[in-house]
């Protein structure tokens, strides 16, 4: 039977496909075969019409299924484009993370300090990828002191390990002994006098910034102590925020 011509089935329902017209050559199979129309004696006009419609409705569900295939696919290749570059991130950001650690009695990064040649072990801080906080301990040797500073931008504790003495804080002098806690909050002026016992400091620090300091202008231990000036000790302390008084 060619395409377009009526069957002669018992039941008197003609059928076929309609010919795909040339203006349809892009359309996809499942499109086409769901274009199904009766051929034939005509109908009434209100049968026609709901064929119609239904072959409408037909037309209307194959393409959203198409369409919301092809959003998949195309997700499915964003998703996979992105995802190596997520999962990158992700390894850099914990590679590029500090780790923690534990340390030893007596352990850490070990020097001696360019004036009173007391012992100082840094325990953490930008070396050791801790740029927020940085503490250690430094010995001040009896006599030696601390001259008054202050630091710009960075807060600072201190807990006496072992001494006493007396603490200037903002040009009010108050001792502290063993066992003894002081707070400096930032921006103030500072330091320590220790006439007649030797001290043994824990201080924390943050952000970091006092062991830079140590590290530029101490040495470690056998090394020949830095030969510095007044003046460069000033321009060290500056850049690691902190100021000198005299």
């Amino acid at each position: 039977m060619a395409p377009g011509e009526s069957g002669g089935n018992a039941g008197g329902r003609p059928g076929g496909l309609v010919p795909r017209p040339a203006g349809f050559a892009r359309r996809s199979r499942v499109e086409w075969r769901c274009r199904v129309v009766w051929r034939g004696p005509r109908r009434e006009n209100a049968a026609r019409g709901h064929l119609d419609k239904r072959s409408v409705h037909l037309e209307e569900i194959v393409i959203n299924m198409l369409e919301a295939k092809r959003r998949a696919f195309l997700f499915g290749l964003g998703g996979a484009a992105i995802s190596p570059l997520l999962s990158a991130g992700v390894t850099r950001a914990q590679a590029a993370g500090p780790q923690g650690y534990v340390l030893g009695a007596g352990k850490g990064e070990h020097l001696v300090h360019f004036r009173d040649h007391g012992n100082i072990f840094i325990k953490a801080g930008s070396a050791t990828g801790s740029d927020r906080l940085a503490f250690g301990t430094q010995q001040v040797t009896l006599g030696a002191g601390i001259p008054v500073h202050r630091h710009l931008q960075m807060d600072e504790a201190f807990y006496v390990l072992q001494g006493s003495g007396v603490v200037t804080l903002n040009d009010k002098g108050q001792a502290f002994e063993e066992g003894g806690t002081i707070f400096i909050p930032k921006n103030s002026w500072h330091g320590f006098a220790n006439p007649d016992h030797e001290v043994i400091l824990l201080w924390i620090m943050a952000p970091a910034g006092l062991d830079g300091f140590f590290r530029e202008t101490c040495s470690p231990p056998g090394v020949a102590s830095k030969q510095l000036s007044r003046e460069q000790i000033k321009e060290i302390a500056r850049k690691y925020g902190t100021e000198f008084r005299e």
